[in-house]
């Protein structure tokens, strides 16, 4: 994995993220999970804000803000911003699409996934960045994973694509809590804990998340750190605007 494709994932990582003043509603569940149910969110339209640290392996600190929209199983659109108004970044990404405008470092995406992983080894989807996001399994269970029940949390073993992904469902949230993906090949790995959730129109969804990112360049292993405290999200009926251009 060369340098501009560990940049550009750093970049995608940070559609987790935006800011304000925090007022949310912890998430409390009237009952546990007894059949492995995950709970996947419901809506048409979400917007949402959210404060972000990057803690960089050479400890270079940034702190962001940005704003996210989606169309569920259709767009996620995200801008990202440093302060005072700036922007630094604008993405999207479709369902057959990654696009990311990157006004500071110029490392611009605009590329089909299948292109994406032509060039770099990696089969991603839209639906795999909402699952990670909203803290859903990676992928829908089947009858080729491993599943457990291991007192208060299942533990769900899957392989997609080269990546095996490792997943604690809570029985109480019906949420994961923590997620460990790893390639078969060692060209990289995530780690997600996901501390706690809000309730959101009667649903839960993360209230704050940490994110490991471990990849590979030429120079040797790199190590990111990504902070997510969720400030606001919002479902909404109304159609949203996804404005983008390069």
């Amino acid at each position: 994995m060369n340098r501009f494709l560990g940049s550009s994932l750093i970049l995608l990582l940070l559609i987790f993220s935006a800011s304000c003043a925090k007022k949310v509603i912890p998430y409390q569940s009237d009952g546990r999970m007894e059949s492995f149910q995950p709970s996947y969110p419901s809506y048409n339209y979400l917007s949402a804000r959210a404060k972000v640290i990057i803690e960089e392996e050479s400890g270079k600190v940034t702190r962001g803000t940005l704003s996210l929209r989606s169309k569920k199983d259709s767009v996620l659109w995200f801008t990202i911003s440093p302060g005072l108004g700036m922007e630094a970044v604008r993405g999207l990404i479709t369902q057959e699409k990654i696009q990311i405008k990157d006004r500071i470092g110029k490392e611009d995406i605009n590329l089909t996934f299948g292109e994406f992983k032509n060039f770099y080894g990696l089969d991603l989807s839209l639906d795999l960045f909402q699952n990670i996001l909203w803290a859903n399994p990676p992928f829908r269970f089947d009858y080729s994973d491993r599943l457990l029940r291991v007192k208060s949390q299942y533990e769900l073993t899957q392989v997609r694509n080269q990546v095996r992904y490792f997943s604690k469902i809570g029985t109480e949230s019906a949420k994961v809590i923590e997620l460990a993906g790893n390639s078969l090949d060692d060209r990289g790995s995530l780690l997600a804990s996901f501390d706690g959730f809000q309730e959101v129109d009667g649903q839960p969804f993360p209230s704050e998340t940490l994110y490991k990112l471990v990849y590979q360049l030429s120079t040797g292993s790199q190590n990111t750190i990504l902070h997510v405290d969720w400030t606001s999200i919002t479902l909404e009926d109304e159609p949203l605007n996804f404005p983008f251009k390069f």
